[in-house]
C-alpha cells in the first residue's frame, strides 16, 4: 500500500460504513472500498482487523483505524480541509450535541433490533429500545431546522448532517421504520441526497 492509498472495509447496508464513505466522497478523497459479505465471521481479520469484529475500518500505511468517528475525522485531515468540517463536538451549542447523541443513539438501537431479529436470538427485544428510538426521532424531527442553522455556515460537511441523514434512510432501507411522517427529517433528507456522498453511496446488500 504506498502513501496515497486508503481502504474502506465495511458493509454497503451499514449507516456507520455510509457516514464514512459520504464524508469521503464529500471530501474528494479516493478510496478502494472493501465489503464485509459475512457479518457472522468471527476472524478480525474480515473486518481489517477489527478485535470488535465492527465496521467500518480505514487502512491506510499506518494500519487500520475503528470507527466511523475516527475515519470522518482521518479523512477531513488527509484531505487538507479539517477548518472546513464539523465533527462531533465541535460545535458549542448544547441542541446540536444533544442532536449528535441522539443520533448515534438511534444508530446504535437500529442495529440492536437487527441483531436481535436475526438467527440465534434467545430473547425478545425490551419495549424500551425501540421507544427510545422512536424519542430519538421525534427530538431530531422537532429540531433538525434548528440544528442546522446553529451549525457554522461555512461548513463543507458536518458529522452531525450526514449521520442523520444516513441514519433516517437506514430505517425504511432495513424495515426498522416508516420514516414518512417525519416532514421535517424528509425535507432534510431531499435536500442532502442531492450531495455527491449521498450519490454515489445508496444502500444495497453486496454479494460476492
Amino acid at each position: 500500500m504506498d502513501d496515497h492509498e486508503i481502504v474502506l472495509v465495511g458493509r454497503s447496508s451499514s449507516h456507520f460504513t455510509r457516514t464514512a464513505r459520504v464524508f469521503a466522497h464529500d471530501l474528494g478523497v479516493p478510496y478502494i472500498f472493501r465489503a464485509v459479505l459475512d457479518m457472522t465471521a468471527i476472524d478480525p481479520a474480515t473486518y481489517g482487523d477489527n478485535p470488535a469484529l465492527k465496521v467500518p475500518v480505514l487502512i491506510d500505511q499506518q494500519g487500520p483505524l475503528f470507527g466511523t468517528e475516527n475515519i470522518c475525522r482521518a479523512l477531513a485531515v488527509r484531505a487538507g480541509k479539517r477548518d472546513a468540517v464539523v465533527l462531533r463536538g465541535d460545535a458549542a451549542p448544547r441542541l446540536i450535541a444533544n442532536a449528535e447523541e441522539l443520533i448515534l443513539h438511534a444508530m446504535n438501537s437500529e442495529v440492536t433490533i437487527i441483531m436481535n431479529a436475526g438467527p440465534g436470538a434467545e430473547r425478545p427485544l425490551p419495549p424500551k429500545v425501540r421507544r427510545s428510538l422512536e424519542n430519538a426521532l421525534d427530538f431530531l424531527e422537532a429540531n433538525v431546522e434548528a440544528v442546522r442553522a446553529a451549525l457554522p455556515p461555512a461548513r463543507l460537511v458536518s458529522f452531525c448532517e450526514a449521520a442523520l441523514f444516513c441514519l433516517v434512510t437506514h430505517l425504511p432501507f432495513r424495515n426498522i421504520m416508516d420514516v414518512t411522517g417525519y416532514a421535517r427529517l424528509q425535507a432534510f433528507c431531499r435536500e442532502f441526497e442531492r450531495r455527491p456522498g449521498a450519490l454515489a453511496t445508496p444502500y444495497r446488500f453486496d454479494a460476492a
